[in-house]
């Protein structure tokens, strides 16, 4: 039958070469004698170096201290660009910012989809409404989630204010505020480190949520909501 086996197979069946002869040995390697005996390290001390002349050991960074670094990094480059980009924020010299500035009405966390013909029927109960501004985003074209909504009448502006917060359109409750970047001193927008803060207090046990558009403790004594009404009175 091996005649029918191919070469490779037959290759795998062929007799090994045989072992080769070797004299035996005179002396065993440890039964040799040995012209150095063994020494210690101790006549080798000389050859190293001083210790003083040693450098001073440098200590590597843990993995806590490396990610403790590189968050004060990011924190400190946040807040250079932050500053430059202050130094050039001017709210009154903005060309998107047209119109009465205390009769707008600033609208937060409006649906993605929502046209500015939805938000015209659900904010002319209040009044008649001159102009609506969504903001887009510059590089990607797509709405930011917000907008700005000029009434003819600074008195429908109040009436938006006061009853419109937290109105559900397009399944999502928005927040409506005053426009305060051109109506309260010292204002900053959150990308610029202001904002109104979060909008949840409390632990897991109490959960408020809140607008937090009458937070005035960030800024200073007098209520923000009614600065534009005392401002007018």
């Amino acid at each position: 039958m091996t005649q029918f086996l191919p070469p490779n197979l037959l290759a795998l069946f062929a007799p090994r070469d045989p072992i080769p002869f070797l004299p035996q040995l005179v002396k065993l390697p440890h039964e040799k004698h040995h012209n150095q005996p063994y020494s210690g390290i101790a006549p080798f001390i000389r050859h190293f170096e001083d210790p003083r002349d040693a450098p001073p050991p440098t200590r590597a960074e843990t993995r806590e201290e490396r990610l403790e670094r590189k968050r004060r990094e990011k924190i400190e480059r946040r807040q250079a660009v932050v500053e430059t980009e202050l130094k050039l924020w001017d709210p009154h010299n903005d060309p998107n910012a047209q119109g009465d500035a205390f009769k707008t009405l600033f609208v937060a966390r409006v649906n993605y989809d929502t046209t500015e013909s939805k938000l015209r029927r659900e904010f002319e109960v209040y009044g008649p409404i001159k102009r609506i501004y969504i903001v887009y985003n510059k590089r990607t074209g797509k709405p930011r989630g917000y907008a700005f909504i000029e009434y003819e009448h600074e008195r429908d502006m109040h009436s938006a204010y006061k009853h419109a917060d937290g109105k559900k359109i397009d399944g999502r409750r928005v927040l409506v505020d005053v426009e305060r970047g051109r109506t309260v001193k010292g204002w900053r927008p959150r990308r610029l480190g202001g904002g109104l803060g979060g909008t949840r207090r409390g632990g897991a046990d109490v959960n408020i949520k809140h607008s937090g558009r009458d937070d005035a403790s960030r800024y200073d004594d007098r209520p923000l909501g009614g600065w534009v009404f005392v401002l007018h009175l």
